[in-house]
């Protein structure tokens, strides 16, 4: 996605949002990595130029122009929630005709699919730990048994 978007202008400048925030509009158990892990994992991508750290949620004039001079505000093709007003956090970039959406390969990747997929893996993960756990216990005492069976024959 940030290669789709750096493909898009010359310098790449992301967004993230503070945990309040996200947290706000997302609900209770959003976001899944703090503030820290996901601005080091943004910046780790060679693509990124810089991070706003701490971004309003919806696009605003002063971000746009007063501060960073934006040209070109790129999203991926996913559904975005509205801002906590019920706005489109991405009006006036759409307005302004500067708007671009930019599709992932993983068609369907984001936060909530993988939390998901989690949460769906995390049964047959138990379940598979649990047939383990039955397996080690049958085959301790098995060992346990033999040897008992082998200490009572050299009495």
């Amino acid at each position: 996605f940030f290669k789709r978007a750096r493909e898009q202008g010359d310098y790449l400048l992301v967004g993230i949002h503070d945990d309040q925030t996200v947290n706000s509009v997302k609900g209770g158990n959003f976001p899944v990595m703090n503030l820290q892990e996901r601005v080091l994992g943004v910046l780790q991508c060679r693509y990124v130029d810089e991070v706003i750290i701490g971004a309003p949620f919806s696009v605003t004039k002063d971000v746009l122009e007063d501060v960073y001079h934006v040209d070109v505000v790129v999203h991926g093709a996913s559904d975005q929630p509205l801002d906590i007003d019920g706005r489109d956090p991405y009006e006036l970039p759409k307005k302004l005709g500067i708007y671009k959406e930019v599709g992932h390969p993983c068609l369907n990747l984001t936060t909530t699919t993988i939390i998901e997929r989690i949460i769906a893996n995390r049964h047959v993960y138990i379940e598979r730990q649990a047939r383990k756990a039955k397996k080690a216990i049958a085959e301790a005492e098995a060992e346990q048994r033999e040897k008992e069976v082998n200490a009572a024959l050299h009495r």
